[in-house]
């Protein structure tokens, strides 16, 4: 029962990521990852809340960082796609 639960709670998170722009989710990603992290640290430290908000945070900024990095390869390829076809 207990991991039918589990599989239920994670079917309706990971729906719930359908509408959101690419920028959400990586957003999103990033601070789960991080506050999962940050907690597993904290706890190994004596305080897990404050290592998932830590860890929340740096996650944040990481999947923002990781977002404007795809970003800017899609610019240059679509900036090179261009070019290319331009110049034929």
């Amino acid at each position: 029962m207990r991991m039918m639960a589990l599989g239920f709670c994670a079917t309706v998170s990971l729906a719930g990521c359908a509408g959101m722009s690419d920028t959400q989710q990586r957003a999103l990603t990033g601070t789960g990852i991080g506050a999962a992290g940050g907690a597993v640290i904290g706890a190994m430290a004596g305080n897990a809340g404050l290592g998932a908000v830590i860890g929340a945070g740096a996650g944040l900024a990481g999947g923002l960082l990781v977002d404007r990095s795809k970003k800017e390869q899609q610019a240059a390829y679509q900036s090179g796609y261009t070019a290319g076809r331009n110049s034929q």
